[in-house]
């Protein structure tokens, strides 16, 4: 008799699970999810790497969780046996969702169904920035005490004494946790070293019980550095990676192995000293750092942050010197009277300082200007997909990267590029199409009577102003419009907020509050621009026209410049990388559109290059899903009239 080999074994789980034991617990049976949960076992089992990319409401949490518990069951022997998976992520929001409610969830299943023994043990990991210091805590409550503090700043602190993650509390000033927070160097005296809660937190993540780590991609790229310079790693050895929200990862790298420097990093500092009685210290540092930051300042408000490539002048010159002659000075003069953690930042920053008055050329030297005009030194690695491969991939470990856009034109090659996996003998693709019937539930719009105005101009702010306001009347509001810029957000806004006849909201930067009324309104329309483009949810009827205002190409800075070099010719800097990462953009857009298999949506592009005929209509049409296409306005109400009911229409 043959009997099926483990690998089998786990395939037959990967069917019986989904087709039988989550539709019995309210899940509905997806060929694409099964079909992506059988490639990502295989994967696992074959020791390769998969960039996965999985359309909206495939449901790839519950695939790859599937895919490792199985992999933990059905190899469990040899050294890696016994180790556990690492998921990173770049949201919170999913980290708490992982662990809240897709782990217990199919954890409960597998234990009732006798596929695994005992409960799957996860925890999420954070860096010391995110946990309290009780020393620090007992300080900053002693210096507070007789200080008239906000009340909930107050009560935030006071809370930290029952909770360690600083995540978990809500009205903590970003100037108390940084003066709460873990340090960066513990020092060994401490009295408080044994009973320390975060000590305790480390203790309890090295448990063999743990088997899901997860953490954030700036966590998991700290920990392979740390692996790189031959330190003790902050995660446990794991046999299997998953990277989800893998397309947030090469932003991740590029704050990994870039340098940044502020006027809040300079503050900080000089807060530390005053702490530790080295007023004198503060003072002078800080007065160096101030003709430093007038050497950089532009002296005026600024429509849009920008970013400009940094150039040495006389001034700025002489401004660095004096600051790294300070700062030589201070580390030789108070090591010995600062903590070490503090010693070390003064170093850091004299590093810092040190690429921009050398002009380092492994990095590319830029200053970012805040829209208030305020500078920041920003230093970006020339080599982070060389990074990438060197932290990551050239571990003989598997890999699971998945995203809903690692894909861009039907080619994986972009993605390949950035991620330093262009050579990886152990890559492969994989496609699970989106279950969503796009072409019923969905309309692309774009008029045929768009005008060539030039961009930022007042003639472009009128023409949108006036095609948004048919949109918007045509779907009875529920609208959101995506901006590219901020400033001609404004613009249009301004055009527009006294002729629509439903409610308008204008999201700035972090504004939640604003995305929480829009949700809770009927009708309303929300101007919208930057990280709204992806990671916000509005199912259901809270969206039902999507407008994309410009096609989101990305606007030219020295970083972008700099890659521009390695290419021949500028078409084939456009083919490669302006097309694939505006279609990146657009994929993400247009995903605010269809959330759930009942949602229906207008969707509407008002840049004429995206019209039929024009230069990149056929890229656009790459990127979206099979949906028809329209011209006209009246088949957008047509649409809406026919898919809507008609509580929809009421005020």
């Amino acid at each position: 008799m043959n009997y099926p080999s483990l690998k089998e074994q786990a395939h037959g789980e990967i069917e019986r699970i989904f087709r039988f034991l989550l539709p019995q617990n309210g899940l509905a049976v997806r060929e694409e999810q099964v079909a992506l949960c059988h490639a990502m076992l295989d994967t696992l089992l074959q020791n390769h790497i998969a960039l996965c990319d999985a359309g909206v409401g495939i449901g790839k949490t519950y695939a790859y969780l599937t895919a490792c518990i199985l992999l933990k069951k059905f190899a469990p022997h040899g050294p890696a046996g016994s180790q556990p998976v690492v998921v990173s992520t770049s949201s919170v929001a999913l980290q708490d969702a992982i662990i809240g409610e897709y782990l217990p969830f199919i954890s409960r299943i597998f234990l009732e169904s006798r596929i695994i023994q005992k409960p799957i043990r996860a925890m999420v990991r954070k860096g010391k920035e995110r946990f309290v210091c009780d020393v620090r805590l007992a300080g900053r409550l002693e210096a507070v005490k007789e200080k008239k503090k906000n009340e909930e700043q107050l009560e935030a602190l006071l809370s930290l004494r029952t909770y360690y993650d600083l995540d978990a509390v809500i009205g903590l000033s970003g100037f108390d946790r940084r003066q709460v927070c873990v340090p960066k160097v513990c020092e060994k005296s401490c009295p408080l070293r044994n009973p320390c809660r975060y000590h305790r937190y480390l203790r309890e993540a090295k448990s063999a019980e743990i088997f899901v780590q997860i953490c954030n991609h700036n966590y998991l790229l700290a920990d392979a550095a740390h692996r790189l310079q031959e330190l003790r790693p902050l995660l446990n050895d794991y046999r299997a990676l998953v990277i989800d929200e893998a397309h947030k990862l090469p932003d991740a790298a590029r704050q990994m192995y870039g340098k940044n420097l502020s006027a809040e990093d300079f503050t900080e500092l000089c807060g530390l000293l005053t702490q530790e009685k080295q007023m004198l210290a503060a003072q002078r540092l800080w007065e160096t750092f101030r003709v430093l930051m007038g050497a950089l300042c532009r002296g005026e408000l600024l429509k849009e942050a920008q970013r400009t490539p940094f150039v040495l002048t006389p001034d700025r010159e002489a401004a660095l010197q004096d600051c790294l002659s300070l700062l030589r000075q201070l580390q030789k003069q108070l090591s010995p009277h600062l903590p070490r953690w503090i010693t070390h930042r003064l170093g850091t920053i004299e590093q810092i300082l040190g690429l921009f008055f050398t002009g380092n050329r492994q990095y590319i030297l830029t200053i970012q200007y805040d829209r208030d005009g305020s500078p920041s030194l920003c230093a970006a690695s020339r080599e982070m997909p060389k990074q990438l491969r060197r932290a990551l991939w050239m571990k003989d470990i598997p890999a699971i990267l998945t995203s809903g856009t690692l894909m861009a034109g039907g080619s994986f090659e972009r993605t390949h590029k950035v991620m330093g996996l262009s050579e990886n003998q152990r890559l492969q693709d994989c496609i699970a199409v989106s279950p969503f019937d796009y072409e019923r539930n969905s309309l692309l719009y774009i008029p045929d009577d768009l005008p060539r105005a030039q961009m930022g101009s007042e003639q472009e702010a009128t023409c949108l102003a006036e095609q948004i306001g048919r949109l918007v009347e045509a779907t009875h509001g529920h609208t959101l419009v995506l901006f590219t810029s901020y400033s001609l957000m404004g613009a249009v806004y301004n055009q527009v907020r006294d002729r629509l006849s439903f409610p308008l909201m204008e999201v700035w930067r972090h504004s939640q509050d604003v995305i929480h009324q829009f949700k809770q309104a009927h009708n309303a329309v929300l101007f919208a621009a930057g990280s709204c483009w992806e990671g916000v949810d509005f199912p259901g009827d809270m969206v039902s026209s999507l407008i994309l205002v410009r096609l989101p190409f990305p606007v030219p800075d020295p970083l972008s410049e700099a890659e521009r070099e390695q290419y021949p010719t500028l078409q084939d800097y456009i083919r490669a990388v302006i097309i694939p990462d505006m279609q990146v953009k657009l994929r993400q857009g247009f995903g605010r559109a269809v959330r759930t298999e009942t949602d229906t949506c207008v969707v509407s592009i008002l840049d004429w290059r995206a019209a039929p005929g024009q230069r990149y209509h056929r890229a656009v049409l790459e990127t979206l899903p099979n949906l028809r296409i329209t011209r006209k306005i009246e088949d957008v109400e047509d649409f809406i009239r026919a898919r809507k009911s008609p509580d929809y229409f009421l005020t």
